[in-house]
């Protein structure tokens, strides 16, 4: 069996149901002959399943299609919109285009970074914020520019990263 050691371990409920999906749905694309094709298809449905592409679900699609594990994470690393980590309730994209990176991007990526306690690419350990990069928003004018899920924040200065993050933090409390 192909192992992998990219992704983090799935709660066992959530990991038999979504590998039974998975295994269900492999088998009626089997029709398709091109292997490289269904192996797209079958990673947007293990994303769409899971949230991301867990190393349990890379080996069933391994077995089911014949397809080398490495191959797959080749493909789900290639491929910016699949995810090999767990997304955050709250996605933060700080945009590093030319505009916003001119107008202090990198100041407001360093700040929330030091505010999350996380790297790039992290999500904190309560699954409630993750931080990546994106290269344009299409907000130049407005820059530098940080979206949170689907809210824009425009010309930001560091200092306003920590109201924004507690916005979030007493939507959570909200809900809860």
């Amino acid at each position: 069996m192909n192992t992998c050691t990219c992704a983090p371990e799935l709660k066992e409920k959530e990991k038999q149901d979504g590998l039974k999906e998975l295994k269900d749905f492999i088998k009626t694309g089997k029709q398709l002959h091109d292997k490289q094709g269904a192996l797209m298809n079958v990673l947007h449905k293990v994303q769409e399943i899971f949230g991301y592409i867990p190393r349990e679900a890379m080996d069933v699609v391994s077995e089911e299609l014949c397809v080398p594990t490495a191959h797959i994470y080749g493909m789900a690393t290639f491929y910016n919109f699949f995810s090999l980590k767990p997304k955050a309730k709250y996605q933060i994209y700080v945009c590093k285009g030319t505009a916003c990176y001119v107008a202090g991007g990198a100041r407001l990526l360093e700040r929330i970074e030091d505010e999350l306690k996380i790297k790039l690419g992290d999500v904190t350990p309560d699954g409630l914020f993750g931080l990546a990069i994106t290269r344009c928003l299409g907000c130049c004018g407005l820059s530098p520019v940080v979206q949170v899920n689907d809210e824009v924040f425009v010309r930001l200065v560091p200092e306003k990263i920590p109201g924004i993050l507690d916005k979030f933090r007493k939507m959570e409390k909200k809900t809860k």
